[in-house]
Parts: C-alpha cells; sequence; structure tokens
C-alpha cells in the first residue's frame, strides 16, 4: 500500500493564481503546492482523500488512471470543488463512484453539486453515489481488508474529519483542535501527516508551533507537514526541523 500527497499547499496554492510565491523560493520545486489531496494506493483500489480544485492535473501528474472511493474531510471549496474530475472515472466503469462524507459536508455536496449525485438524464447520469461515514469503513488490498478509522476533530467553525489508515498512518490536513480522548487514536503511529499553515496563529488552522507540540504528544516515527502556506518555504522547514518531521511536497509518495 502507498500514500500519495496529492497536493499540500493552502487554499490559494503556491504559487496564488496571482504568480505570488510569498517567503516560497520559486527555484525550488517543492514549493509549487496545489490544493490539499492525498491517494490511498492498495493492490485493488485507488481511494482519494478530498477532491481538490487542482485535481486533474494531480492525478495527470501522478499518473492516476482510476478512482473507487472517495472520502472526504470536510465541506470546503480547496476540499472538494474538484467534484467534476471524477466524472471520466463513472465513463469508465459506467458505475456511480462511492463517496463519503459526514453529514454537513453531505448537505453541501448536494446543494452545490446535486447534478453529481441525481441524474438529469440518460445523458447525463448520476455519477456518484453519496454514502455516510461510519465505523466501519474499510478498504481492500488484496484479500485482505484494511480499517479506517474516521476521527472528528475541529477546523474553526466547522468538523473535520481525520483518516488514520491501517493504524499506520493519520492524515489530518485540516485542523484546529483535537479532543484529549481521542489522542490515543494518534500516538505510536508509522507516519501522522499533520496540518501546519504558518508561523502566525490562525483560528481554524494549527501554526507551526502547536503542530510540533501535538507531533511530540503522539511521537509518531515521521511525521509530514501540509496545508504549508506561501509563507514557509521549503528549505527553511527543512533546517528548522528535526530530522524525523518533514515538510510536504506535492506527489511524496509513503509506503504503509
Amino acid at each position: 500500500m502507498k500514500f500519495i500527497i496529492l497536493g499540500c499547499g493552502s487554499s490559494m496554492g503556491v504559487p496564488r493564481s496571482d504568480g505570488f510565491f510569498g517567503k516560497c523560493d520559486p527555484k525550488n520545486k517543492k514549493n509549487y503546492r496545489s490544493r490539499c489531496s492525498a491517494l490511498i494506493q492498495t493492490k485493488n483500489e485507488n481511494i482519494l482523500i478530498d477532491t481538490s480544485p487542482d485535481l486533474r492535473q494531480q492525478l495527470l501528474n501522478n499518473k492516476i488512471r482510476s478512482i473507487d472511493k472517495v472520502f472526504y474531510s470536510h465541506m470546503h471549496a480547496d476540499q472538494t470543488h474538484g467534484i467534476n474530475d471524477l466524472r471520466v472515472f463513472y465513463i469508465k466503469k459506467r458505475k456511480p463512484i462511492i463517496t463519503f462524507a459526514d453529514n454537513p459536508t453531505k448537505k453541501y455536496l448536494m446543494k452545490t453539486f446535486k447534478y453529481c449525485f441525481v441524474g438529469k438524464s440518460k445523458e447525463y447520469p448520476a455519477t456518484l453515489k453519496l454514502c455516510s461515514i461510519n465505523d466501519k469503513l474499510f478498504i481492500k488490498d488484496g484479500i485482505k481488508k484494511v480499517k479506517i478509522r474516521p476521527i472528528k476533530v475541529k477546523h474553526g467553525k466547522v468538523d473535520s474529519i481525520c483518516y488514520i489508515i491501517k493504524k499506520k498512518l493519520a492524515y489530518i490536513s485540516d485542523v484546529s483542535f483535537i479532543k484529549n480522548s481521542d489522542y490515543k487514536y494518534f500516538k505510536n503511529l508509522k507516519y501522522l501527516v499533520i496540518d501546519c499553515l504558518w508561523m502566525r496563529k490562525h483560528p481554524s488552522h494549527l501554526n507551526l508551533e502547536e503542530s510540533l507540540r501535538l507531533i511530540k504528544i503522539f511521537s509518531p516515527k515521521k511525521a509530514i507537514l501540509t496545508n504549508l502556506h506561501s509563507d514557509l518555504d521549503y528549505d527553511f522547514l527543512k533546517k528548522k526541523l528535526p530530522k524525523n518531521i518533514l515538510p510536504a511536497y506535492d506527489g511524496l509518495s509513503l509506503n504503509l
């Protein structure tokens, strides 16, 4: 199994659409960041986490030719508005792609992208099937069923879903607060992929200081910082961080 970080940038990406790189060095390819999305790749399936607005280019860059399921973290535009790029996978399979989301995200998706879930005609059928997140989520890896544990965390004023895969990797791209009672699920993992927007405080995201504090508590073998703003240059972070903590970059692949 592989876990691929398709995009690791904050809501406007790096560079922004006006070409602004902030403090990031444009000469370093690892500073070119598309919006957050990730892929779990098994022997049987390709499972997306979120449909970034940059999804089409992310799939092309990583040579992803099929998508079998989608897990949504939350309703925000930088996690959902690439949803139309899933249509091609329905066309290839002639079968709706199963998507999982919590209730607020389901309501948002149904309101904003209703045509994806409720077909208009034979020429434009429903391309996606919308399902509720539950505690019995799993994916297939050969003959094995791999459990996916969803954990609700706070992302400012909304909830966001963290996904823990195979008790080895936690993916928390958008988070401002995790309940103490849930800390037990995040301890001693192989990989912790965690939100780290910038150096300053933010009401909806962790900053570098807060990310490092949680990493110290959870003690993963390796931590990867994602949702990186243009304030955070790759080499600046690399020099500042301990060896077991890395800044993410688009296309970073982790073996599970």
